[in-house]
């Protein structure tokens, strides 16, 4: 089926150039001569790509576009045009478009300039009908994301029986597991579904800015603080206030959220008084907040409060049979993303995936096979291929006493010590896609710490990165 296009130009030499290019390239080309009529065209002829001149008269370009954009958001639209001005390449990006081409200009910049939108479009469309089949609004959508077997089905079990509550949720499990996973889908499945789910990641936000980012402030009510600003807990009103790894908060933050849950009213930051709200709190975290809570480090009131319902997810070792399932979702999604033509994995590199231990767990899987996606040339995935990606080798690794020869114990533990933690490092590092913050609180150390020392060992986060 051709592929429609619509030109928006008041210059008929224009219209009459971009038909000429366009229509030898196999493409049906529309005109309009203002921006009335482009915008009647779009909702009459339905085309796949517009072709949007500024310089129009009666309704500016840049005008057309904001309407083309909030009538149909997912239109590609290009601009074309004679001004220079670097400054109206910036703005229509801003207000939606995809590319921008200045006149006069050569068929093949022209060419590439539609082909390049037109393509980005299909990926978009096609990622966007993937993540349909694999999140839909219903239990059945959270075990299409995370698998068959029968412990995911109790995961799903639980959320939809306390979605439909106003509990406060606990998720526990590694990191890796899902736990954001499950928090959006008790948000999905709630009568809060329309309304915001507002993420926090509490480790990621340094703790002076960290009651101001919860509970927001007034103007004035700190140095810098030159206007109002709502936090999280406010911009989540009707819907659902998700707080990531709630373990990290400071001890003198857990008290006050303890109030926010219990009294269900907002102090912000230097307000006169608190304000009603409206807030559904799931929180998740990696660590024994019960342990934490017998040190002294975590309010047990909070873990109570928190623990109102909690669902405790298992780590991908402990439902190994889901990774077959899991290693060709992945792989189907990476295949469009990154587009690969590959249609198979054989069955000595599926085994390579069974039998890897993933310490990070299902983030751990992801990033591998998006790797080896990405380094796949054929039509299948092979052994050799995934072995690369996880730095492994079928052989194991026959013992070498001579290197030892000669060298102190105490040089023999320095060697050993720091091939221990090169591994760790980057086996962290690869579950979680190379974040430094993440991996240093997964190997709880400081981010210092961990920065110094992967320079040492020259690792590189970007290495591992999506």
């Amino acid at each position: 089926m051709l592929k429609k296009l619509l030109v928006i130009d008041d210059d008929e030499p224009t219209c009459k150039l971009v038909k000429a290019f366009l229509g030898a390239e196999g493409f049906q080309v529309l005109d309009a001569r203002d921006g009335p009529q482009g915008l009647a065209a779009v909702t009459t002829h339905a085309p796949d790509l517009v072709l949007l001149d500024l310089g129009l008269p009666t309704l500016d370009g840049f005008a057309v576009l904001e309407r083309l954009k909030s009538a149909a958001p997912a239109l590609p639209v290009i601009v074309l045009t004679g001004s220079r001005e670097v400054k109206d390449a910036v703005r229509a990006t801003r207000l939606g478009a995809s590319d921008y081409v200045e006149k006069p200009f050569a068929r093949e910049e022209l060419l590439i300039a539609v082909q390049r939108a037109l393509e980005t479009q299909a990926l978009r469309l096609e990622v966007q009908e993937l993540r349909r089949r694999f999140g839909g609004d219903s239990g059945e959508g959270l075990a299409a994301r995370m698998g068959e077997s029968s412990r995911v089905r109790r995961i799903v079990e639980q959320v939809t029986l306390v979605a439909q509550s106003n509990f406060t949720v606990l998720v526990l499990g590694e990191t890796g597991t899902g736990k954001e996973l499950v928090a959006e889908a008790i948000h999905r499945l709630s009568a809060r579904q329309r309304r915001p789910l507002v993420a926090l990641d509490c480790g990621a936000i340094p703790e002076p800015l960290l009651e101001s980012e919860l509970f927001g402030h007034e103007k004035g009510a700190f140095t810098g603080a030159e206007r109002r600003k709502q936090g999280r807990f406010r911009l989540a009103e009707g819907g659902t206030c998700f707080l990531d790894e709630v373990g990290n908060l400071p001890l003198g933050l857990q008290g006050k959220l303890l109030r926010v849950l219990e009294s269900r009213e907002l102090h912000a930051v230097g307000a006169e008084r608190a304000t009603p709200m409206d807030v559904r709190f799931v929180a998740a975290t990696n660590i024994n907040l019960q342990e934490r809570a017998a040190q002294g480090i975590f309010r047990a009131d909070l873990y109570f409060r928190l623990a109102q319902y909690t669902i405790a997810l298992p780590t991908l070792r402990e439902r190994a049979e889901d990774i077959p399932y899991l290693t060709h979702r992945f792989m189907d999604e990476a295949t469009i993303e990154l587009r690969r033509p590959i249609q198979a994995i054989v069955p000595d590199a599926l085994d390579l995936l069974c039998r890897h231990p993933w310490p990070g767990n299902v983030r751990e899987l992801r990033n591998v096979v998006r790797h080896v996606v990405l380094h796949t040339d054929g039509l299948a995935i092979r052994a050799d291929a995934v072995r690369a990606v996880l730095g492994r080798t079928e052989q194991p690794a026959s013992p070498a006493p001579a290197a030892d020869a000669g060298r102190s114990l105490r040089e023999i533990a320095t060697v050993a010590a720091e091939a221990a933690e090169r591994r760790a490092i980057c086996d962290t590092l690869r579950a979680t896609a190379g974040n430094k913050s993440r991996t240093a609180r997964a190997l709880k150390t400081d981010y210092k710490t961990l920065h110094v020392k992967m320079k040492n060992l020259g690792i590189r986060a970007s290495d591992f990165g999506r």
